[in-house]
């Protein structure tokens, strides 16, 4: 049931309409700010986000010994059969250009001691040193440069704390998806109420949907707002079932989601039993090195093997000089909580991490929907396929922000911002006296996925993981249209919606590849299944 028109208030009108503060969304915002006006919006600061504790580093051929081939089949032998190839060449082949885009925005990559060259790191999957790094913060230095510059722009202007709820939708039978984004409506935390933004072209980018799970190494902001309001307007979803539980996060009650780096192991770190077992060239013979399905399950098989809540991380063996020049970051949060990576192993456990699915979009970040563009984790390009290489999600994220962008200003049939569009109506809804019902609720899916959704998977775990979940979504819709939104209420509402498509894709896929793993179907089906999951609004009611 829409809101709509009845009080009437300022409307916020822009050029461009960006949500999100990421990688993604600030590239595509500096790059069109040159030819028009610019709104960022932001659910919480504008650096709360996963590019900015995005630690390992981004994947690009800067390397003699490197090729672009090489980069390739390393990405489509972790895709696991579900890559685009084209799309895989297309992201390897502009990474160069990409990279030298970020250091002239201001980025500033770690450089060999005795000559101006890069020095690169290597993680699980990649068959050469390919990651550029920033030391373990290379998100934070990236976000840092292109944020200054965003500031910093005469054309765009950052709102931190609006949350986006939904957007604003009219009629467009010349459109793939049959309708067009005119704008969207936005709570603004501080002043407490929704706010209606219209814009000529909208570029989503609000990151992943990690919080969906009870354990995850995303902060707070990930709750999959972006795949959830696009979903509900109509738009395409695709590959949910292919979420990667990251192996290495800290495990400790006050470590809050702190992830220890897949460069760690890319620099010699080993993972051991809590009886100082090696383990896993039990499971590939490329050992810590292997994709992240594979360390993943081979520490959760673990994990209920010997009944303990964790394994050890062990790089004590390396030089300490090395580990801390290589680690700062994570040397002094460890330290913080009581270990010395340099003397002794860290207690890890996997967690979820990313998202490979997302809102359907074409080579050049183009939705179903007419006037959207999306990109970065929200998006699904093709590119992953059935599982992430590491450090390739801000390629990804900059390349198609990139082609957005040129896309968009090569492409302006919208020379106008829409007309009539309606400012929110609350519907006579009230303030809500019982908030603890959307944080039950809020727990109960996050631990319903974890436990039913997770690394391993079955029929009947994702048969009463529906069951649940649909009833869940019963009830909140209900409580939805009958009180006033609160930024945990929409999220809420978001990873219920995320939770419906998850479940669904991953109970039709009749096989198991890359992330997906189903005990009840343990074996690839390339006769069948080498296709992509496609979810339509028929398919699941969202929230």
């Amino acid at each position: 049931m829409p809101q709509v028109a009845r009080l009437l208030k300022i409307m916020k009108t822009s050029d461009y309409l960006v949500i999100g503060s990421g990688i993604a969304g600030l590239i595509f915002a500096l790059e069109v700010a040159e030819h028009g006006t610019v709104s960022v919006l932001c659910k919480n600061a504008p650096d709360e986000g996963s590019t900015r504790y995005a630690q390992g580093g981004i994947a690009s051929v800067t390397s003699p010994l490197d090729t672009f081939q090489a980069h390739i089949a390393d990405t489509l032998e972790a895709g696991d059969g579900l890559c685009n190839e084209e799309i895989v060449r297309m992201v390897v082949e502009d990474g160069p250009e990409r990279i030298e885009q970020l250091i002239a925005l201001g980025t500033q990559f770690d450089r060999k001691d005795e000559s101006q060259d890069y020095e690169l790191g290597r993680e699980g999957g990649h068959s050469a040193r390919r990651i550029l790094h920033a030391r373990d913060a290379t998100g934070a230095e990236i976000h840092r440069a292109i944020f200054a510059r965003a500031a910093a722009h005469p054309n765009i202007e950052i709102l931190p704390y609006h949350i986006a709820i939904d957007f604003i939708t009219a009629d467009n039978p010349d459109a793939r998806g049959g309708k067009e984004v005119c704008g969207v409506y936005a709570l603004d935390m501080a002043a407490n109420e929704v706010q209606t933004f219209a814009a000529k072209l909208t570029m989503l980018a609000t990151g992943g949907a990690g919080k969906v799970y009870l354990y995850t190494s995303n902060p707070d902001v990930a709750t999959g707002d972006g795949i959830a309001m696009a979903f509900r307007a109509g738009a395409r979803v695709a590959n949910m079932e292919f979420f990667q539980f990251h192996p290495t996060c800290l495990f400790h009650p006050e470590a809050k989601s702190f992830l220890i780096t897949e460069a760690m192991r890319g620099e010699g770190a080993q993972l051991k039993t809590l009886k100082g077992k090696r383990f896993m060239l039990d499971y590939d013979e490329r050992a810590e090195l292997a994709p992240r399905d594979i360390v993943a399950r081979a520490i959760d098989l673990e994990m209920k093997k010997s009944g303990h809540d964790y394994v050890l991380l062990d790089i004590s063996h390396r030089d300490e000089k090395f580990i801390l020049d290589r680690f700062p970051t994570i040397a002094q949060r460890t330290a913080e909580l009581g270990f010395d990576i340099c003397k002794e192993p860290l207690p890890v456990v996997p967690a979820a991490h990313y998202c490979c699915g997302g809102v359907i979009s074409d080579p050049w970040g183009r939705s179903d929907l007419a006037r959207l563009y999306v990109a970065g984790e929200t998006a699904h390009t093709g590119l992953h396929g059935a599982n992430r290489l590491a450090s390739n999600s801000l390629l990804e994220a900059l390349v198609f922000a990139h082609r957005a962008s040129r896309h968009a200003l090569a492409h302006r049939e919208y020379t106008d911002i829409p007309k009539n569009i309606p400012e929110w109506d609350s519907l006579d809804t009230v303030k809500s006296s019982e908030e603890v019902i959307v944080s039950h609720s809020w727990d109960e899916v996050r631990r319903t996925m974890w436990n039913l959704v997770g690394i391993s998977r079955s029929d009947k775990r994702l048969n009463l993981a529906k069951r649940r979940i649909e009833q869940i979504a019963k009830e909140v819709k209900d409580y939805y249209w009958r009180y006033q939104v609160t930024s945990d209420l929409i999220e809420l509402r978001n990873i219920i919606t995320v939770a419906l498509i998850t479940i669904h894709c991953a109970a039709n896929r009749r096989e198991s590849r890359g992330l997906h793993f189903n005990v009840d179907c343990p074996a690839h089906d390339d006769q069948n299944w080498l296709i992509d999951s496609v979810v339509h609004a028929a398919d699941i009611s969202p929230v």
